[in-house]
């Protein structure tokens, strides 16, 4: 099969088709969704977690080439959550990893929203994000943030949004962001302070100690991103005064029973949203297999919003 290999650059070469595992089915990949864990692996950052695919890829949409020992149709077509493999012509899943793919979508625009909503989904059940609350999301523009802001408010949340530029807050305000920040001109934590019951951050260390300041009492952050690094100073005192909480989480080292779950419970919550166009995908840019390195840097330098997806068959 061709598949991407990092190899002083990003090269589309021949490898091997994988070999199925018990419970795993091949998937026959038309596009994979491209993310920033992709450019810390290309980096040799992110390594896969043991015994998943070196092959970068969280996320892909294709049909089944061979179901394996599963009982799944050849031919069905899938959208899957991976810990690996996605840039390639081929990719095995387990088949707790399988989802349909969302009503109304084609699978190049179902292969930009999996993770995305695998991640926004799993994480503001996690945070107890309900009716009424308020909502910092941080990236508002990204792919995390223009499916978040949706999500939020077809749960009837108030959003805020941080971007850099007037022409990405016009596009969170389109989607239904409710408060528009640009970190270059203002201090979001003063917007915000005391106001967050909520926060969902891809900065990590760079915004800690804004980001607890923006915390409302019983306000939980959670980390899902270290674009500004991976250690910071934490005022113990102002959380407590607040009685604040703090998670960080991933997806891809979860473990198999774990990412099942959380791949059916989207499914079940998230996919009649998008059936009813609650919330839409935001697929921007396609880019062919053989240009992955485009992709990169594409994103990379932030010049797109929303997703960008690596047609691959």
């Amino acid at each position: 099969m061709r598949a991407i290999e990092i190899n002083d650059g990003l090269i589309l070469t021949d490898l091997p088709a994988p070999e199925l595992k018990e419970g795993e089915v091949l998937v026959k990949v038309h596009a994979t969704g491209v993310n920033r864990g992709d450019l810390l692996q290309a980096a040799g950052h992110y390594p896969p977690p043991p015994g998943a695919s070196e092959i970068m890829g969280l996320e892909c949409a294709g049909e089944i080439a061979d179901p394996g020992d599963t009982g799944r149709a050849k031919g069905e077509q899938v959208a899957c959550l991976l810990a690996g493999g996605g840039y390639a012509e081929y990719v095995a899943v387990p088949e707790g990893q399988l989802m349909s793919i969302p009503q109304g979508l084609s699978t190049t625009e179902a292969a930009a929203i999996v993770e995305v909503a695998c991640t926004v989904h799993s994480n503001m059940q996690l945070a107890g994000l309900k009716a009424g609350d308020t909502l910092l999301i941080h990236g508002g523009a990204g792919g995390i943030g223009t499916f978040a802001i949706q999500y939020a408010k077809a749960l009837g949340v108030t959003v805020a949004v941080t971007a850099g530029s007037q022409e990405k807050l016009q596009l969170c305000e389109e989607l239904g962001a409710d408060i528009l920040i640009n970190y270059k001109e203002e201090d979001f934590a003063e917007v915000m302070k005391n106001k967050c019951d909520v926060i969902l951050d891809i900065m990590g260390a760079k915004y800690l100690e804004q980001n607890i300041k923006a915390l409302a009492m019983d306000g939980h952050l959670v980390i899902i991103g270290m674009q500004g690094g991976v250690k910071g100073e934490l005022n113990i005192g102002r959380l407590l005064t607040k009685r604040g909480s703090i998670s960080a989480t991933a997806l891809r080292a979860r473990d198999l029973a774990d990412k099942a779950r959380i791949v059916a419970d989207t499914e079940k919550t998230v996919w009649p949203m998008i059936a009813d166009g609650r919330v839409k995908h935001q697929l921007s840019t396609t880019v062919p297999l053989d240009q992955a390195a485009e992709a990169h840097r594409l994103l990379k330098e932030g010049e797109v919003t929303g997703k960008i997806v690596l047609t691959v068959a």
